[in-house]
């Protein structure tokens, strides 16, 4: 036996079973224990990871918006974070601030510049959210963060949908997003809710990849690009 184990640490293959052997415990682990611990642990590893590797890329990204928007390159949004905490979301801007004669903000779509098209198609306005996700306000996955004033529209069952950390991406997302009722988006966030998983995510994250690809984008700015969810009973007239 003890001649086997000298094996395991002085061989190549001795090194590589037990660096296979590792990763297999470490996965059942991650898998098990995923929602109670891992699964903030991969927020913290992952979002700190790709701060450190965009930040050449968030830099850029804030010089040329402060030049294109003629300012603050920032969007920032009071939202409803888990158990329905307020947190302030951070994204870079895509509109101006331009108003009409009457100190009215301009409709969306002319106030939505060249520039904050392509950053939308790429999703590149949603890198300061790793920030959000890096304190804890936000996950990788789960629910995107709506407005404040949705709170009290929500159904019991919606609400539910508070129970876990907004996302920067999710089920409803990679599901129709905006090519679906309010109604499904509330099911499928409810259901993530109901079965947030290691491998769940995983999948979650591949296929929003692949839209982001696509120029699918994940998430808007406002809620302007699908209409105002009103509540529930005007929602059925």
């Amino acid at each position: 036996m003890r001649e086997f184990f000298k094996l395991l640490v002085t061989t190549w293959w001795g090194i590589t079973l037990i660096c296979v052997v590792a990763l297999a415990l470490w996965i059942l682990l991650s898998a098990l224990l995923y929602r109670p611990f891992f699964k903030r642990f991969y927020d913290i590893f992952l979002s700190g990871l790709a701060i450190l590797l965009l930040s050449p890329v968030l830099i850029v990204l804030i010089v040329l918006g402060a030049i294109k928007m003629k300012g603050n390159p920032f969007f920032t949004q009071l939202r409803p974070g888990k158990n329905e905490k307020i947190f302030r979301l951070i994204k870079f801007r895509t509109m101006t601030c331009e108003k009409d004669e009457n100190g009215v903000l301009l409709p969306d779509e002319k106030r939505l510049t060249r520039y904050g098209k392509i950053l939308r198609s790429t999703s590149l306005d949603e890198l300061p959210e790793l920030f959000n996700i890096f304190v804890g306000h936000m996950s990788i996955v789960g629910p995107r963060p709506l407005l404040v004033s949705y709170l009290p529209r929500y159904n019991a069952e919606q609400k539910r949908r508070h129970k876990v950390r907004p996302g920067l991406t999710g089920y409803a997302q990679v599901h129709g997003r905006n090519a679906i009722s309010w109604a499904e988006r509330f099911q499928l966030d409810v259901y993530y809710v109901d079965n947030v998983s290691l491998f769940g995510d995983i999948k979650i994250l591949f296929q929003t990849v692949a839209a982001v690809l696509k120029r699918e984008g994940i998430s808007s700015e406002t809620s302007a690009t699908m209409e105002e969810f009103m509540g529930n009973g005007e929602q059925e007239e």
